[in-house]
């Protein structure tokens, strides 16, 4: 297994640590928020996820967006 030690730790609070597609765990954690608020605001086109697969993933600059701005 290749670990990679130059990529920073995922923090909450310092989004240059953020990978480019966040999972709806981790966007759940930085806009305190629930999951399920979330996944009712993707359904409701207010706050749109990235689907990969079945699963749900939020743009970066989305996110920082909804910080600043609010969603």
């Amino acid at each position: 297994m290749d670990n990679d030690f130059t990529r920073p730790i995922f923090t909450t609070s310092s989004p240059r640590t953020w990978p480019e597609l966040l999972t709806l765990e981790q966007t759940a954690q930085i806009l305190s928020v629930s999951k399920w608020s979330l996944r009712k605001w993707d359904n409701e086109g207010k706050f749109k996820a990235v689907r990969v697969g079945s699963h749900r993933r939020y743009r970066k600059e989305d996110v920082i967006k909804a910080m600043n701005e609010g969603i």
